[in-house]
């Protein structure tokens, strides 16, 4: 059996989850997120634990057991809890600033670069317009975005400018030969 799928997930305080056919509400202190799954999964709900079990051991009821568990997992964290991406940037005149709720980043192009966030995303930038928090409560979004800023200037390999997530490493090269 799936060890994804078959861990029980245990409901917090304050969390709601109905399942009306295949789609599943989940509502928290944080907001309402829902999910349509796929209908052969059976979602129960005993004594503040989901669980979810597949009709059959055929390959494709194994591959939905655990995604169909993970998906409810992250909407009940989410709502509860919610999810942070930290960005680092790296750079002489690199920056990023918070205008009104837009993120409006300063990385070497001749224009500024400007994120609008979408529902339930909030932006925080800190250490002197180095450091970009993303916080949602999608777990999906809030990567997604993250990924989308660091597409704008990736961190290169030779004197590693760019923006990176907290705590990326990027591998270095020597770069000339001569210059040393």
């Amino acid at each position: 059996m799936s060890r994804i799928g078959k861990a029980p997930i245990s409901i917090p305080n304050g969390a709601k989850i109905e399942v009306k056919e295949s789609v599943v509400f989940v509502s928290g202190a944080k907001g309402k997120l829902e999910q349509v799954v796929p209908s052969e999964m059976t979602i129960e709900i005993e004594d503040g634990v989901l669980t979810v079990k597949r009709p059959s051991d055929s390959r494709q009821h194994r591959s939905l057991h655990g995604l169909t568990r993970a998906l409810i997992n992250n909407m009940v964290v989410g709502v509860s809890e919610g999810f942070t991406k930290t960005l680092q940037i790296e750079g002489v005149g690199y920056r990023a600033e918070v205008e009104g709720n837009d993120l409006i980043l300063n990385v070497g192009y001749s224009h500024p670069v400007r994120f609008e966030p979408p529902q339930d995303v909030s932006f925080v930038v800190e250490n002197r317009n180095k450091t970009i928090i993303i916080t949602g409560i999608d777990k999906q979004v809030v990567g997604e975005l993250a990924a989308n800023i660091r597409k704008q200037r990736p961190p290169e390999p030779y004197k590693g400018k760019g923006i990176r997530y907290d705590g990326e490493i990027i591998r270095r090269k020597a770069g000339k030969a001569g210059k040393v």
